[in-house]
């Protein structure tokens, strides 16, 4: 089995995440596991939400599809969560039916910090990386995440000058041609606090979800 992952908040799950994982299929992956982080290491959330509201989010987002699954290994194992550390706790939970390198699944938002992720290089040796676009968007202060301690220095400073091709730790990289949804969770959270329509921006059973525990806030009718 070609086994791939996708890792983020999930805060929500959105149209854009699965689009991107579907372009991921299409290079002959068997299987794609969506990994909610119990706590990003560089992140200060705007709306934190439980764990395992998030992974709900994820499980009925994906639970249709059976090339997608919701894994919980890093909500499961709590604190801080690395990718380093769930890499190599799926080769072994996968160990006998894997048949290649993990593909990495990484956004155009963490390119040029991705060298300061935990053990990057072992990372980028370990697995394949997949990079994916993902647009950019203006979004509200209010609810948005901000970047703490060296990837707040490192994005205030150096990420300005960055370019993806002269990354050496992407010289073995997949670069994806998807055409990027023009979404994120920020917005979605955004429009959910503040009465705007959000629907057609997440799977039904999510949007279902969040209206009916009102889980943002403000409920749309």
């Amino acid at each position: 089995m070609k086994l791939a992952i996708l890792g983020g908040s999930f805060n929500p799950i959105h149209a854009g995440h699965l689009a991107l994982a579907s372009e991921v299929l299409a290079l002959g992956y068997d299987k794609i596991l969506f990994v909610p982080a119990a706590m990003a290491p560089h992140k200060e959330m705007a709306f934190p939400l439980a764990p395992e509201k998030r992974l709900r989010m994820v499980q009925l987002a994906v639970e249709d599809n059976p090339a997608f699954e919701a894994e919980s290994c890093e909500i499961n194992r709590g604190g801080t969560s690395y990718t380093f550390d769930t890499v190599t706790y799926l080769e072994e939970k996968y160990s006998d039916i894997l048949e290649d390198k993990i593909g990495l699944i990484i956004g155009t938002d963490q390119f040029a910090t991705f060298h300061l992720w935990k053990n990057a290089k072992e990372l980028s040796e370990r697995c394949t990386l997949i990079l994916g676009v993902r647009p950019e968007q203006k979004e509200d202060n209010n609810f948005k995440n901000k970047s703490t301690g060296k990837y707040a220095e490192y994005e205030n400073s150096a990420c300005r000058d960055f370019h993806v091709e002269d990354e050496p730790l992407f010289k073995n990289a997949v670069f994806l041609k998807n055409a990027p949804v023009s979404v994120s969770s920020t917005e979605i959270r955004t429009m959910a606090a503040t009465g705007k329509d959000f629907r057609s921006l997440v799977p039904e059973k999510v949007f279902k979800y969040i209206m009916d525990g009102n889980i943002y806030g403000k409920k749309y009718r």
